[in-house]
This record gives structure tokens, sequence and C-alpha cells, in this order.
């Protein structure tokens, strides 16, 4: 049992107390993957862990990330068959023995708890009126890239064989939050699937994980797919981020250029785009690494740095290649995508 957990303190002994009642008879494991959270919920696992020798805590220092968590879970695993179920205990934990009896039978190499099939609809009693109809546009976004028939392939509640966990492992985003999603993909061939209905239940104690920049993720994930994986879901990011770092520069420009020269105007839009970017990408793209303190202002003069680089290198690009095709759009494309692939990778090298 894979339980990744931020700030879920309250939630780790009633969690449990429900998994030995779901599990009477099968010999379980409980793997909780916490990103150091503020409420002390690594302790309280800890505790139990001293006299339950079926619970263990991976603590983990300087990262972030479901996907990343569920990872790490999973290949610290010596099990068969692996569950991923969420520590807010919305999930139905009574489903288990029914997903792990599929799996044991050889009937499928994947068990999917849903909140979507004919079975379960209108029992998604956790997800108020607005973010079930963004739950179901997402999923119907999802089902449009994978190969596979689920009907709930955002689903955060699912088993399956750790050998093709730790088969796909490689090639999975570990910054994401759809970690279902991206082993789906990723599997070949693609997994034989069993769904089972269960009720979404309201959240007891803490706080919902999902905002923006879940969607922001989720959004870069389906364009990776769609990309065959050429473009991982961060540099995606990284150059979504860049397009918005455009429209910034031209408005800061368009705006200041009553009070200053036209050069002056471009350079503070130029300044005031960069600084968005980097504040842009530390929050969301590089959220698992995000920088505080003096190393936000130490990585801002680093990606200031090498940005001026990428800048340089732009118009050396274009310029060249002018040379060769004298048509100006041509030379923009290519001294734009010289200079965006370098800000992305030095960046990541050397800020994140």
């Amino acid at each position: 049992m894979i339980i990744p957990t931020f700030k879920e303190a309250p939630n780790v002994a009633p969690l449990l107390a429900k998994l030995e009642a779901a599990l009477q008879g099968v010999v379980w494991q409980a793997i909780f993957v916490d990103d150091n959270s503020p409420d002390g919920t690594a302790a309280v696992v800890k505790a139990i862990a001293a006299t339950d020798p079926r619970v263990i805590c991976l603590h983990r220092i300087g990262r972030r990330g479901l996907a990343g968590a569920v990872i790490e879970g999973a290949m610290a695993s010596a099990a068969p068959f692996v569950a991923v179920i969420d520590g807010d205990m919305q999930h139905d934990e009574t489903v288990l023995p029914r997903m792990l009896k599929a799996l044991q039978a050889d009937r499928a190499d994947l068990a999917v708890g849903s909140r979507y099939t004919e079975e379960a609809e209108g029992r998604v009693a956790g997800l108020s009126a607005r973010r079930e109809s963004g739950s179901r546009f997402a999923t119907w976004l999802g089902q449009r890239v994978l190969r596979l028939d689920l009907s709930d392939p955002m689903s955060g509640f699912f088993m399956i064989r750790r050998e093709l966990v730790e088969k796909a492992a490689p090639r999975l985003a570990t910054d994401g939050f759809k970690v279902l999603f991206d082993l789906a993909s990723v599997l070949d061939p693609p997994p034989r699937v069993v769904e089972f209905a269960y009720e979404f239940r309201s959240r007891e104690h803490g706080e919902s994980k999902l905002d923006g920049r879940v969607v922001a993720h989720y959004l870069s994930l389906l364009g990776s797919k769609l990309s065959r994986d050429v473009l991982s879901p961060r540099a995606l990011l990284f150059g979504l981020v860049g397009l918005s770092g455009v429209a910034v520069n031209v408005a800061v420009a368009y705006a200041v250029r009553g009070m200053t020269g036209p050069d002056t105007a471009q350079l503070i839009g130029a300044v005031v785009a960069m600084t968005s970017n980097y504040l842009i990408n530390n929050a969301v793209t590089y959220r698992d690494k995000r920088k505080r303190g003096f190393g936000l202002l130490a990585g801002y003069l680093r990606f200031g740095l090498l940005c001026s680089i990428g800048f340089a290198a732009n118009v050396a690009v274009a310029s060249l290649v002018f040379q060769v095709i004298p048509e100006p759009w041509v030379g923009v494309v290519a001294g734009a995508g010289v200079g965006a692939a370098w800000n992305y990778v030095t960046t990541s090298l050397a800020v994140w």
C-alpha cells in the first residue's frame, strides 16, 4: 500500500484503522511517503511504525510531488502487488480486497477504483459541483489521449503488479500528480484493466491539494503524451511560461513608453518579463524544487545571466539564418527556438 502524504497528520491513525478492518486475512504493508509535511505527518507515522512493523515511513526532504512519491514507494516495496490510496480517506478502502483478487486470479494487470463507471454515477460526494465538472472534463481529455478504455484515468486509487511499475519507472514524470494516467500511457503492451466503482467520500480533515498549478501540470502531461514524450511536461510548462513572458514584455513596454524612450521602455519590459518568468517557473514548472529565501534571490541572478546569454544566441542565430534564408520569420523562429532551448536546459541544470 503506497500512501503519499502532505499535511495529513490527523488522518494517519483513522486510515490505518480502516485498512486493518478492510484487509482482514490479507498480508499487507502500508508505506507512507511524506513530503516533509509541516504538520508532523511523518512523526505520526513513525510513532505508529515503532510498534507496528507493517507501517513504514519514507520521509522525503527537498523533493515534492505525488507522482514521485508513488514511484519511490513502489520501488521500495517487495510485494507482488502495490496499491495507491490517498491519505485523506476519500477513497473506499473496502474495494481493495476485490482489486487484489482480480490481480491474483490473473484477470487483470491493473485494477482501478473509478468514480465514473455506470455503477458509480452520482457518487462523488467529495467533490463540489465545480470541481466535479472540472474532473469530468479532465477525464474526457485524458481519454482522448490514452490507448486504454478507462472511465477514470485521473483516479488516484488503483492496484497494479509491481513489476509493471518498475518497468515503467524510467519513463514516468516524477513531478506530476496523475501517475495512473502516466503509467497507462507508457506501458507497452497496454495492461489488462478492470475497474471497480466506488464512492468518492468527503474529506474529514486537512485540505485539498488541487490548485491551478496541479491543473497546469496535468495539461502539460497531456501535451507531452500527444508529442509521444518527445517533449517533457516540464519543458512544455517552461515554454508556456516563456510565451507569457512575451505578453508581459509587450504590455509593460507599452505602458511605460510615454514616460521613457523606446529603448528604455523595451529594457524595462524585458526585465519585468524575465522576473515574472522566473517567479512563475519557480512556483509552477519547478514546484517540486522551488526556491525560497536567499536561494530565491541567488537563483534569480543565475537565471538572469543565463537568459541573457540565451537572448544573445537568439539574435545571433536569427541573423545567421537570415543570411541563408532571407525570410525574416524563418530567422525569428530559429533564433527563438535556440534561445528557448538554451534557457530551458541551462536553467534546469544551474538554477533548479
